[in-house]
């Protein structure tokens, strides 16, 4: 466990977080794609046509992964959130800031795909079903985690106001995966379960897995990238990053 922590603390350090950002980013988007594309294929090209929903229900390949993405950055971003309020950790801050408009991407993704499937099952574009008005929380609450961070001037301050924000927002998570079972809902219940046979037949289940685990995948290098950056800028008077600026003009 002590050694654990202390490859914590030191990967932590500006210098040594940069390092490994730069390594590890690359080969996150390298595996992100190369779960993603036999994914898409097969979620287009093999999986049956669904008896009641026709071929628009493959929209779920993307609407689906997406939406699980959305919840589990807001969860990601909220535990970097504590550990940056409480140890002062300043790349857990930066990671935390970082998460939010990758996550608001997601959440945007789930909306707008829901919105066209939701059009071809429910006759609407749009409907004030608890799951989607909850999303739609989320989605703003993500833009509420960014905007706060932008409009304080001090980098600090302005990181736990975010982290506070992200921390207070956590709460809605459960209420967009449990809302379902909440309240009477037109969206379906779960299809897919940890604990529990699945309803989806497992023909139809392997590509949805292959592009859940890419969207992971792509979280993972998209925030190290973006974090890199925020990390640069912060340090920026430092002269490890003065250094590094040099190296790569």
């Amino acid at each position: 466990m002590n050694s654990l922590l202390l490859w914590f603390h030191r990967t932590g350090s500006p210098p040594n977080f940069d390092r490994f950002a730069a390594r590890w980013g690359p080969w996150c988007f390298a595996a992100a794609l190369l779960l993603l594309l036999p994914g898409l294929y097969g979620a287009l090209f093999v999986v049956p046509t669904d008896y009641k929903q026709g071929d628009s229900f493959r929209i779920l390949y993307i609407h689906v992964p997406a939406a699980w993405s959305a919840m589990f950055i807001f969860v990601a971003m909220a535990i970097q959130a504590f550990i940056a309020l409480v140890w002062r950790i300043k790349a857990c801050e930066i990671l935390a800031v970082a998460s939010a408009p990758i996550g608001a991407a997601f959440a945007a993704i789930t909306l707008i795909t829901g919105s066209i499937w939701g059009r071809p099952t429910w006759g609407t574009w749009w409907e004030w079903d608890p799951r989607l008005t909850a999303m739609l929380v989320m989605f703003f609450l993500y833009l509420g985690v960014i905007a706060l961070h932008n409009a304080i001037e001090d980098r600090r301050a302005a990181a736990r106001a975010a982290c506070f924000l992200a921390l207070i927002g956590v709460i809605n998570v459960p209420i967009v995966h449990f809302s379902v079972h909440w309240w009477n809902s037109l969206h379906q219940g779960e299809t897919i379960r940890i604990v529990g046979e699945s309803s989806m037949h497992h023909t139809m289940l392997w590509p949805l897995l292959l592009t859940t685990l890419a969207t992971k995948f792509w979280f993972v290098g998209s925030l190290l990238q973006r974090a890199r950056v925020l990390n640069l800028e912060n340090e920026s008077t430092q002269p490890w990053a003065k250094a590094l600026a040099l190296e790569s003009r």
